[in-house]
């Protein structure tokens, strides 16, 4: 019965609804066992090695059974015969209603997530409270990481080099470049100071917790670095926290 104009386990004759005995035991059975315990997949699964189909030429699927695990019209409701007590209509959505739901991802976890760059594990979630909470009682252990010498061959210093070797020299170009590099290289100097500064400040203000604190974790850690033996923190300033920094 292709697009079926009735519910399962009904059907018309001399223009009455009646009761298809197949499909009617069928949609008995669907009560009892879910009601019993088994999943929709699991109720899916044996419907499909079964000769009775939902429809004519299409397999059983979820859908299917969720229809008729939710019809009222079973229970005698809107003219229909009745093929199962209401008690069991009743069981059976209340079921449906109470499936368990996977525990939302806190605003912590998530911004954990986006340091690691794949679902972190309890055991990572917990480390890396734990180093937060080790920075806290010892924030002097966050140190000024000493930018490389910068490179001798910036895109500035080549304009530089060149502008120098031109003859006669552009003085305003060259001043120009100078100051530029200088700016750059003080920058590149100035940022990380600044920040292991903020980092100790943060740190120092922070109460050590039981559980992650995400706008900690947002303004102070840049990465997180996960190894089967390890877990380590890239802070803000560049520097890189294990735990044997913090004992």
């Amino acid at each position: 019965m292709g697009n079926r104009k009735q519910p399962f386990g009904y059907k018309m004759a001399l223009g009455e609804i009646v009761i298809q005995e197949a499909e009617a035991k069928l949609v008995q059975e669907i009560f009892r066992r879910y009601i019993a315990g088994e999943s929709l997949n699991e109720l899916t699964e044996t419907l499909r090695h079964q000769d009775i189909p939902y429809d004519e030429g299409r397999l059983w699927n979820k859908n299917m059974v969720a229809r008729i695990l939710a019809d009222v019209r079973y229970t005698g409701e809107k003219g229909y015969p009745k093929l199962i007590d209401e008690v069991q209509l009743i069981a059976a959505n209340e079921k449906r209603s109470n499936k368990p739901q996977l525990p939302k991802k806190t605003e912590a976890q998530k911004v954990l997530r986006r340091l690691c760059g794949t679902p972190p594990s309890e055991r990572v979630e917990q480390s890396v409270t734990d180093l937060l909470n080790g920075l806290a009682n010892y924030p002097e252990r966050i140190q000024h990481q000493r930018s490389p010498t910068p490179a001798t061959h910036s895109k500035t210093q080549e304009a530089l080099d060149n502008a120098l070797e031109q003859q006669p020299i552009d003085e305003d170009n060259a001043k120009a470049l100078i100051l530029r590099l200088a700016s750059e290289q003080y920058a590149a100097l100035g940022n990380e100071e600044y920040e292991t500064n903020r980092l100790r400040r943060l740190f120092s203000a922070f109460e050590c917790v039981a559980e992650l604190n995400a706008d900690l974790l947002k303004s102070t850690v840049s990465e997180v670095l996960v190894t089967r033996q390890n877990v380590k923190l890239r802070l803000k300033n560049g520097q890189v926290i294990e735990r044997s920094d913090l004992q």
